[in-house]
């Protein structure tokens, strides 16, 4: 029953919300020619919105649905690559946002795949962004809610087909926002050297975030400063090889595929950038919980 519910859910979503909204970014909507990055990983995304599949013996694991529109996109890339999108078995996210979780729904019911979300974003997730600390915010949260079959936690391991990802909690962005990282083989690479893979989850924010509770505004929700922090303490400690992240833009995407067809999945080796984008996201963040926290020290004189 609690299944069926979901499932008249999504059907009544999609029967309210326009496929596209009209004021969609258009690289989230404009498709690229998916590549493999290494053996067993390949990019069926976006040109700004990352999805990920991965291939195993025993199934493949999908790794963000993106918008509510993008399934059709997405299957297209993974058959184009000459997978099957029925050998979708496990759907994994980075974030309970629309840009990321809203496909999931379509895709669960169309391959019957296995979602699974990291705690803190659980039910945000199962109700289509209805719930959870963002969820009254000017823009738009909504998307067709999803049902979560595991719920995952800090260091959570996925394993399919004798391939294994780590789920990482680096919260902030969501409550549940998940880096994922893994270890595989570039195509070309001397046997038996595995690379480290990191799928950076989100740790940006915007106007709507309080990290400091002042008079007639309170925290976004409690701890979330201290969230921020765990996060980018996390993302600085994981060893990367290969940079990828929630949205192309995070391990520049755009310039990295102008290289790709002289250089190949090494245009993803960049561990110098991936600490970068670590590093400017958490002087961004240390700027504004600075501001906060001076905006809330000066209004209680």
């Amino acid at each position: 029953m609690r299944r069926l519910s979901f499932l008249l859910s999504f059907v009544l979503a999609c029967l309210c919300v326009p496929a596209v909204r009209a004021d969609i970014d258009p690289t989230w909507t404009t498709q690229v020619t998916p590549f493999r990055i290494t053996d067993n990983l390949y990019y069926v995304g976006s040109q700004d919105l990352a999805s990920f599949l991965v291939v195993t013996p025993k199934g493949n694991i999908l790794i963000n649905a993106n918008l509510e529109s993008s399934p059709p996109q997405i299957r297209a890339s993974v058959e184009k690559l000459g997978f099957k999108w029925a050998d979708t078995k496990i759907l994994l996210n980075g974030q309970a946002h629309s840009d990321h979780m809203g496909g999931a729904a379509a895709v669960i019911l169309e391959t019957h795949a296995k979602n699974m979300v990291m705690d803190g974003d659980v039910e945000t997730t199962e109700a289509g962004g209805a719930k959870g600390f963002q969820a009254n915010w000017h823009f738009d949260t909504r998307f067709p809610p999803a049902h979560v079959d595991r719920v995952l936690h800090d260091g959570s391991k996925v394993t399919l087909g004798g391939v294994t990802l780590v789920a990482h909690k680096t919260p902030g962005h969501t409550r549940g926002c998940t880096t994922w990282t893994m270890r595989a083989h570039l195509p070309g690479e001397p046997a038996g050297l595995l690379r480290n893979v990191v799928i950076a989850g989100g740790a940006s924010f915007w106007s709507e975030y309080h990290f400091v509770a002042r008079p007639g505004v309170p925290e976004s929700y409690p701890g979330i400063a201290k969230d921020f922090e765990h996060t980018f303490a996390v993302l600085h400690a994981l060893p990367c090889d290969v940079f990828l992240g929630e949205h192309g833009k995070y391990f520049d995407l755009e310039t990295k595929l102008k290289r790709y067809p002289k250089e190949g999945p090494e245009v993803f080796v960049d561990p110098v950038g991936y600490q970068a984008f670590v590093t400017n996201a958490e002087k961004t963040f240390d700027a504004a919980l600075a501001k906060q926290t001076a905006e809330a020290a000066g209004a209680k004189h």
